[in-house]
């Protein structure tokens, strides 16, 4: 992943990163932006299942964490990349999420990296990361699908309390993925380091009935919470590695 200058960023159009996937590698598309000065922190966003890598939700939101001094990498999952709209196995997700992060801090090192998704691409990274495919500073969910609508004893949180990284949750009051509402909540409290923040009324893509906003917008009106969670998180950390 390499970066060229940009009058309002540094931002990589069509450029690949190489995952190894079980029948071979294969390239997924991904835009690096980074903001005026030096970046504090680097963030890999993921999309939901049915949207790719330049959905305007995304590229809001990550222009508006730009605007925050931090570093962004937007990628497909090889699914998306191959023309597919269902996704492909787990695997494979998180071996893309285990090259993202290994392109991330090759760009930037030094750079605390965080993992974020939106519905789908936010549990795969959790999946990484319980895992130990990836090891993010923090983990970012925007939507996380705790079960598929109409369905919560479908639960789909067993596997975080095994994360240790700090995990943010950013959920909407409508969400469907999340009813009931206590669902969730258990689910947070059972992780080591978690945080929980409701979006007031809005649904999984954040829109809020009766209110209409363009999605980039919508997106970008997360980035400041988003920024607030990892500059603690950075924070943080400076704190131990000063202490050590």
């Amino acid at each position: 992943m390499s970066s060229a200058p940009d009058d309002a960023a540094v931002e990589v159009a069509d450029s690949r990163i190489p995952v190894a996937l079980p029948a071979g590698t294969a390239e997924v598309s991904c835009d690096l932006e980074l903001p005026d000065g030096e970046p504090w922190a680097a963030v890999a966003v993921a999309h939901g299942a049915g949207a790719g890598y330049r959905h305007p939700f995304l590229v809001g939101f990550a222009r508006a964490l730009r605007d925050e001094g931090v570093a962004t990498v937007r990628f497909n999952f090889p699914y998306v990349e191959a023309g597919r709209r269902m996704p492909g196995p787990a695997a494979h997700a998180i071996v893309t999420w285990t090259a993202v992060e290994a392109a991330a801090r090759e760009a930037l090192p030094g750079v605390p990296f965080v993992a974020a998704g939106k519905s789908y691409g936010g549990r795969m990274a959790s999946m990484a990361a319980a895992e130990g495919a990836i090891a993010p500073a923090a983990l970012v969910y925007l939507g996380y699908p705790l079960h598929p609508p109409g369905q919560p004893e479908k639960d789909r949180s067993a596997h975080l309390p095994r994360i240790a990284a700090p995990q943010l949750f950013v959920e909407g009051t409508n969400d469907p993925f999340v009813v009931p509402h206590e669902g969730l909540e258990a689910a947070v409290a059972s992780c080591q380091d978690a945080t929980l923040e409701w979006i007031d009324g809005g649904g999984h893509s954040f829109e809020v009935k009766g209110r209409k906003r363009p999605a980039d917008e919508v997106g970008a009106g997360l980035a400041p919470l988003v920024a607030a969670f990892v500059r603690r998180v950075a924070s943080a950390g400076r704190d131990r590695a000063a202490r050590a």
